[in-house]
């Protein structure tokens, strides 16, 4: 029997899945679009949720990994409220907790600044309670691990299209929608987690790119979008609870978006469940590998592939790396709250709002330096950031190591900025012009993503100027 190769091991270890209902109360202040007309959420079109994963090897400290139903954090402090909730409850170091936001664009609000808008009361005390829930979920995951398998696969949806196009009448400007000439990623990667004494599929993982924005101003009803049918459609099947891990997603969208018709949503939903399920069902059986067997002598010479126990690997190391990033000159707070002041344009203050969102999250300075948590999960690596990274860096990345399984997720442990290939940078661009890092931010940012993934590999050791900066357990 030939050598099963990296992808075709297991990891073996203790894992616990829990859940938390977080679907706010009907009327809190949800104006996610500048476009918008309505403040307060109407009604629910499908609840929130928080599912909580605890993954360990041995006797180290578990890897926290969050998947959450929310937006975008619009203050640093916003964020803290959640995370140093969970560091602080579980006494476990900042490098083993990743906090995923699905980025709903039909959710709550998370800055406390509007609590003086329609439905604002509400806002504080649903962010104060969401910290102690994840908590709660945390705890009870770890304390229900069990010995089970994480067995992962790639598959394909074309859910996910390009939305950088150029406008038809002015060709110089860009809008921010379906551009059917660039072609998009579609690949999708699912994790399934499997009971290793029942061989039952406790939890399954899915990363998948595709900003959730089929929901736009007109809808009035808090909403997870597509990730909502997509978990329902994964569940129904599997019995057994589906975390959305949100990929690098900063040029991707459904082509079918800016509705307030939740059918829509569930369309894109049961679209991306089903090529979830198809992936799912093309597996081998949990902790079994394909390998070369034996060849039969027939009209051909045939070669057999029998399933065969996979190799183990339970290899489970966390890195929290610090990368400086260019940014742009901004405007002080006080200069943004001066235009706020004095702009009357819905459009042009949801602009200003997210400006001030983003000079609060950046600070001051020339560079800004960005985290980033890198995870190795036997033969899976996981790489989360807090920005908005375009699908050429989780492209990158599965290149740089074909022979794992590579999670890119965005928008963990805070909400930044896009990160944009200098070569697709344009001043009348959004993502490029929203972005408060200069164009060569993302070139550092990818090479220091591979600098830590090849730390974790072990392919090839960094030099002491090279390696990552932060914790490495």
């Amino acid at each position: 029997m030939m050598n099963a190769p990296a992808m075709d091991r297991t990891f073996a270890g203790r894992i616990g899945v829990a859940r938390r209902d977080i679907t706010p109360p009907p009327g809190i202040h949800s104006r996610n679009w500048g476009a918008a007309t309505h403040t307060a959420a109407e009604g629910i079109h499908r609840p929130l949720t928080a599912t909580v994963l605890s993954i360990r090897a041995g006797e180290s400290p578990p890897l926290i990994l969050v998947a959450i139903d929310l937006g975008w954090f619009k203050s640093p402090s916003t964020e803290w409220i959640l995370r140093g909730e969970v560091l602080n409850g579980l006494s476990i170091d900042s490098s083993r907790v990743m906090i995923c936001l699905s980025h709903t664009h039909a959710g709550p609000s998370l800055f406390l600044d509007e609590c003086d808008e329609a439905g604002g009361a509400l806002i504080e005390p649903y962010i104060r309670g969401l910290g102690p829930l994840i908590l709660d979920a945390a705890r009870e995951a770890t304390h229900q691990a069990k010995p089970a398998f994480l067995d992962w696969k790639y598959g394909l949806c074309d859910l996910a299209t390009n939305r950088d196009m150029r406008d038809p009448i002015d060709p110089d400007k860009f809008v921010v929608g379906f551009n059917p000439s660039i072609p998009s990623d579609s690949t999708l990667l699912v994790g399934r987690i499997t009971c290793r004494e029942s061989l039952r599929t406790i939890a399954t993982i899915v990363n998948y790119a595709c900003h959730p924005t089929t929901l736009a101003w007109d809808n009035r009803l808090i909403s997870p979008d597509y990730v909502g049918a997509m978990r329902q459609t994964v569940e129904t099947e599997t019995q057994a609870p589906c975390l959305f891990l949100q990929g690098a997603s900063g040029d991707l969208a459904p082509a079918a978006q800016y509705v307030g018709d939740t059918t829509v949503a569930d369309r894109n939903g049961a679209m991306l469940g089903y090529a979830v399920l198809a992936t799912l069902s093309g597996m081998r059986p949990a902790g079994q590998s394909l390998h070369f067997d034996r060849v039969v002598e027939s009209g051909a010479r045939l070669g057999v592939w029998t399933d065969h126990p996979s190799q183990i690997d339970s290899t489970v190391e966390a890195i929290e790396a610090r990368i400086a990033l260019a940014t742009k000159p901004q405007p002080s707070p006080a200069e943004i709250s001066e235009k706020l002041a004095r702009c009357t344009d819905p459009a042009m203050r949801e602009r200003l709002r997210r400006q001030m969102q983003l000079v609060q999250f950046m600070g001051k300075g020339a560079a800004c330096e960005m985290p980033l948590w890198a995870w190795r999960i036997g033969n899976a690596l996981l790489f989360g950031h807090p920005n908005e990274a375009y699908s050429q860096w989780q492209i990158a990345l599965r290149q740089r190591w074909p022979d794992h399984f590579v999670a890119a997720i965005n928008l963990v442990n805070g909400s930044g900025g896009y990160l944009v290939p200098g070569e697709k940078c344009h001043p009348h661009l959004y993502s490029s012009w929203q972005s408060p890092f200069l164009p060569e931010a993302y070139s550092i940012f990818q090479n220091q993503s591979m600098t830590t993934g090849d730390a974790l590999v072990g392919s090839k050791k960094p030099s002491a100027d090279q390696r990552p900066s932060g914790t490495h357990s």
